[in-house]
């Protein structure tokens, strides 16, 4: 029986890898060829303007068009050689841990059946806001930030071969690093499925799902995006759509939480090399998150009740 449940997770988690790479790796590959052109300069130029208005410099466009663009290490990259304060560095952190890796993340979530203008609206929305709020009521935070360890980084390709190399390189190790978590991952939970310990886990985790206006079935989801992330926790996250019978309502719902708070972990800690309090910025993304699910699904679920009156008046 393990050795079926093997089998089959692995077969899932090819042909997820086999689906998700033909969107990651073109989307790489074009993203790491246009930060060689004057197309990203351009996006930096045109929302300076908009940086003033949230309280950051210029220069802060620099970073957030590489992290939604590319991803968050590049944006982290990028904060890194600039210089800028302490409140600075934290409304930047704030805003990419809500808002990155956009285009890839975000085509992700409409082959999992949710609509792209959703995720874009809460994804770029809450960044804004935030960073709006943050600059309204924190009045201190303003004396240079210290980062931590810098690693290094590599010299720009010169060169229409060494930057199409560098662009393939980039798309296939982006593919190679899917697979390496996304195979793993199906693996893993075909086994716990047919051992039923993800029925388990979904009664465990009823009560918190209920409580956001989800079914207990979208437990598997939650969890592979909070640990995994959107991108690569998306093969579960299809699988479970496809699987479950997790409704279009249901998972609308679980990607507007994940696209609050995802990948919890990894995208929290991989903001300490720039001396920022890391705590707050967990507990803003999980707060924000929470609220934001609990208000649409009592507007979703109000709406429900009101066409169910109209139909039976």
């Amino acid at each position: 029986m393990l050795a079926d449940s093997f089998k089959k997770g692995l077969l899932v988690g090819m042909k997820t890898t086999w689906s998700l790479g033909k969107v990651i790796f073109p989307v790489t590959l074009i993203v790491s060829i246009l930060q060689y052109t004057p197309v990203l300069p351009w996006l930096m130029k045109a929302i300076e303007p908009l940086m003033r208005l949230i309280g950051l410099p210029g220069e802060a466009a620099i970073p957030l068009v590489l992290g939604n663009f590319l991803n968050l290490y590049a944006a982290i990259g990028a904060i890194l050689t600039l210089d800028f304060t302490v409140k600075e560095v934290f409304i930047l952190a704030v805003m990419l841990s809500f808002s990155h890796n956009l285009i890839i993340e975000s085509t992700v979530a409409m082959k999992a059946g949710v609509k792209i203008w959703i995720v874009l609206t809460v994804r770029l929305g809450l960044a804004f806001i935030s960073a709006a709020v943050i600059n309204l009521v924190w009045h201190g935070g303003g004396s240079r930030a210290v980062y931590g360890f810098i690693q290094a980084t590599d010299e720009p390709a010169v060169g229409t071969a060494a930057i199409l190399l560098e662009a393939v390189e980039k798309a296939g190790i982006g593919i190679v690093q899917l697979a390496l978590i996304v195979i793993p991952l199906m693996i893993a939970i075909q086994v716990l499925k047919d051992l039923q310990w993800l029925g388990k886990f979904s009664k465990t985790m009823a009560p918190l799902t209920r409580t956001l206006g989800m079914q207990e079935n979208t437990s598997t989801t939650m969890a592979a995006g909070l640990l995994f992330g959107l991108a690569y926790g998306a093969g579960v996250m299809i699988q479970a759509v496809e699987e479950d019978g997790v409704s279009k309502k249901d998972v609308t719902l679980a990607f507007i939480f994940l696209v609050s708070c995802h990948a919890v972990v990894e995208d929290t800690l991989i903001f300490i090399p720039l001396g920022i309090p890391v705590w707050p910025l967990l507990l803003i993304r999980i707060g924000v998150a929470v609220l934001l699910t609990l208000i649409v699904g009592s507007i979703w679920k109000r709406a429900g009740m009101i066409r169910r009156k109209e139909i039976n008046v």
